[in-house]
């Protein structure tokens, strides 16, 4: 599924400290949480996306190690992850300044997913 995603990190900001020859990997990474486990894609705010995933501990998991990776070299998400009444969902949040990041995010997520989500 995953490998019919184009690997362009013309998004990844400036501000991102992952060495260069580590990138792909990540946004491989990301794709592949998209493409298997989210089910909703939702922008309730220009500099917010909330991301419904499949109930599992093994998602819960997933998704903790993964953001906390993401957010030791892009320190400027904001990434909450709830996990109540049989539900997953992963929130971004970024400053204003980084909502370009967030809008090639959710691109990689609706494109993985199928789905489309507005403002």
């Amino acid at each position: 599924m995953t490998e019919d995603i184009a690997l362009d990190l013309g998004w990844a900001p400036t501000a991102c400290t992952l060495p260069t020859a580590e990138q792909p990997l990540r946004v491989a990474e990301f794709d592949a949480l998209f493409a298997e486990a989210v089910q909703v894609v939702q922008r309730p705010e220009e500099t917010r996306l909330r991301l419904e995933l499949v109930f599992s501990p093994d998602n819960a998991a997933r998704v903790a190690e993964l953001t906390a990776r993401e957010n030791g070299c892009c320190s400027f998400f904001t990434f909450t992850l709830t996990i109540a009444g049989g539900s997953l969902a992963l929130e971004v949040a970024v400053p204003a300044e980084h909502v370009d990041v967030l809008d090639a995010l959710q691109a990689r997520a609706n494109t993985a997913t199928g789905t489309v989500a507005a403002l």
